[in-house]
């Protein structure tokens, strides 16, 4: 009998998981770079800033426990971020960080715009995971759910062009779709 993968969450709690980790970082660093860009950071704040972020989540993440119930990782994250963006201006004293604290704040913050932020959370998190976990399927497979769900082509069809039944088919979907969300498992909540 075959392992079940565990959600990414809960491989990042083992003492030495140095493919979660760079998973995690693939899945993330490009997120915390846009949010530094949008509230007004130069690239090198804002690497400044993704490095001091990932080093508090190297301390934090594997003692970490994912509480649906407290607003889901996403806003976990961006509080994280603000207080480390926070911290690091403290210990610059009087020379402000540039950037906008209150544009960071309202990425923190529930307002009117949370289901945006909420919506391209959803989509970034979701296509930077696909394009990681493509490389872990067979070409055949991939291209069968790719097809069903991401181009909306009936299964009977894909199966006729991949020469597969439509039973592969939708078991291809259904393989991936089920890693995609053990993999995201705490993520998007």
């Amino acid at each position: 009998m075959t392992k079940t993968p565990t959600s990414l969450l809960e491989r990042l709690r083992e003492p030495f998981e140095p493919q979660a980790w760079e998973r995690f970082v693939s899945l993330y660093a490009p997120l915390i770079c846009a949010w530094g860009r949008q509230i007004g950071l130069q690239e090198p704040d804002v690497a400044d800033l993704v490095q001091e972020i990932f080093v508090k989540l190297v301390q934090i993440l594997p003692t970490f426990t994912y509480d649906a119930h407290k607003g889901g990782f996403r806003r976990w994250l961006r509080t994280v971020t603000l207080n480390t963006w926070r911290d690091h201006r403290k210990r610059r004293g009087d020379q402000p960080l540039p950037g906008n604290e209150e544009a960071l704040a309202e990425l923190a913050a529930p307002n009117g715009l949370e289901a945006f932020w909420e919506a391209e959370y959803r989509l970034h998190l979701v296509n930077r995971a696909m394009g990681l976990m493509q490389a872990d399927f067979q070409e055949a497979t991939w291209k069968a759910f790719w097809e069903q769900v991401v181009v909306g082509r009936p299964a009977k069809a894909v199966a006729a062009e991949l020469k597969i039944s439509p039973g592969a088919a939708y078991a291809a979907k259904f393989r991936v779709l089920d890693r995609l969300r053990e993999e995201l498992a705490g993520l998007l909540e």
